[in-house]
């Protein structure tokens, strides 16, 4: 079992700046990578940004320059930093711990998920 607890979302102007935490304990041999999903109303959940275990990362288009993943090992904490936010941004956000193998594979294993909203 791998446990997920999120933190760091709020309200934000377009333009601003917010960064999301995942704190990951329990049973983290299992995985090798980490990923931020997200979901607006609407529509289906999308993955954000994924890091492995060694530190490779990738993103979706939509965010690329502008979002920033990152990870603690030593506090098994995941982090995305979330620059020069749109309006199109605005959704809840999960963390993942999953693997990657040429592309990121979501496991069963999601955090409770965090509201970011930005206003235009």
């Amino acid at each position: 079992q791998v446990q997920l607890v999120e933190s760091g979302g709020g309200l934000v102007q377009a333009g601003g700046s917010l960064r999301l935490s995942c704190a990951a304990s329990g049973s983290l041999f299992s995985i090798n990578a980490m990923g931020w999903y997200r979901q607006a109303p609407g529509k289906q959940r999308e993955l954000v940004a994924a890091i492995t275990s060694g530190g490779s990362t990738i993103y979706a288009d939509s965010v690329k320059g502008r979002f920033t993943i990152s990870r603690d090992n030593a506090k098994n904490t995941v982090y995305l930093q979330m620059n020069s936010l749109k309006p199109e941004d605005t959704a809840v956000y999960y963390c993942n711990a999953g693997y990657y193998s040429g592309t990121y594979y979501p496991t069963n294993y999601w955090g409770q998920g965090t509201q970011v909203t930005v206003s235009s």
